[in-house]
């Protein structure tokens, strides 16, 4: 396989996480529109669940299938970043996320953007900050807030707390991406001091 193959299958899998971005938004769209709420957040749900499926396929399959390329690498954080930030901009513009646990939600976000401006910076110095296993396991943990969360009032009518345990994982998630940020920032810091 060529080395910057972008068609190949992990780099599409990569282009329809973020296509799976707007096919949410849309979900939330017709929440607003529809009488039935309950479907719009099952279809958000079932897409978002596919998306995160991909992610974890994409880097697995580039790597043991050797087809890691210079687009999948750059497209890669791009798509979970604007998953992401799509579906929690949602959430608290419906209400599923409000008054304190909006915090969380800025916290994860800001994070988000901190890394990305220093990832980006230590790229032209040549300097590459490795992901640590708490920052995978924290978007682990991440992911299935925000699933819980998808569900939220539609999740509650099968097991009445899906809409806390979301808002708890959100929580843990970032208290976690506290940490990790600071992680970062700092290992990135020396180099920008320098």
């Amino acid at each position: 396989m060529h080395k910057n193959n972008a068609y190949s299958l992990p780099n599409l899998l990569t282009y329809a996480r973020i296509v799976a971005v707007p096919l949410v938004v849309v979900c939330f769209f017709l929440e607003g529109r529809l009488q039935s709420s309950d479907s719009a957040r099952w279809g958000a749900l079932a897409i978002f669940v596919t998306a995160s499926i991909t992610d974890f396929l994409d880097g697995y399959l580039a790597r043991i299938w050797k087809q890691t390329s210079t687009i999948g690498r750059m497209l890669d954080p791009i798509a979970d970043k604007l998953l992401v930030s799509a579906c929690l901009l949602l959430l608290a513009a419906d209400g599923t996320i409000a008054g304190w646990s909006l915090w969380a939600a800025i916290i994860i976000l800001c994070r988000e953007i901190l890394v990305s401006g220093l990832r980006e910076y230590l790229a032209e110095l040549k300097v590459s900050v490795p992901v640590s296993q708490l920052a995978k396991w924290k978007t682990t943990i991440q992911m299935i807030a925000i699933a819980f969360l998808l569900a939220g009032p539609a999740g509650d009518q099968i097991v009445p707390i899906i809409t806390i345990s979301g808002i708890i994982l959100l929580w843990i998630a970032a208290l976690i991406t506290l940490y990790t940020g600071w992680d970062y920032f700092r290992a990135g810091l020396k180099h920008v001091v320098d």
